[in-house]
């Protein structure tokens, strides 16, 4: 009988440095910063076999499951262009947008909550976020749930 994987959250600085590098290459990979696990392994330092032993069960805790949905509460002022800058962001990362909700703006800002399938993104959330967040006209951003 298979036993199916448990997962834990657990804080990076408390995992063994093996698992950070492992991280690491596989973000870079990812990101095309190498294009080979040779090149990766080598410049981060690690050892072929570490990354092949443990390269499927160490992942960023959004990238953990295929398909996720992660919903997302935006702060926005009411400008023109604002909110389609944003959706643009989730475009080119690949996020598929499942739904969009605003607010009627007060005092100048308006609620935004959008709920995106994450799993075949071509980048990390954590990078998208970030992305939208250097967005004039983003006030705040923030993860409201995770399926």
């Amino acid at each position: 009988m298979e036993q199916q994987p448990k997962f834990y959250i657990v804080d990076s600085s408390l995992l063994p440095e093996v698992f950070l590098k492992v991280a690491k290459v596989n973000r870079s990979l990812q990101s095309g910063e190498f294009r080979t696990v040779g090149e990766a392994t080598q410049q981060i330092g690690l050892s072929r076999s570490a990354y092949y032993k443990y390269k499927d069960g160490v992942k960023p805790l959004f990238e953990a499951a295929n398909h996720s949905i992660i919903t997302f509460n935006l702060m926005v002022t009411d400008e023109a262009g604002v909110l389609s800058d944003v959706l643009s962001v989730f475009a080119r990362s690949g996020a598929n947008i499942l739904t969009i909700n605003q607010s009627i703006p007060v005092n100048g800002q308006a609620a935004v909550t959008v709920a995106a399938r994450t799993g075949e993104m071509n980048r990390p959330v954590e990078q998208m976020m970030s992305d939208i967040m250097e967005i004039s006209g983003v006030a705040r951003m923030e993860i409201l749930a995770r399926e």
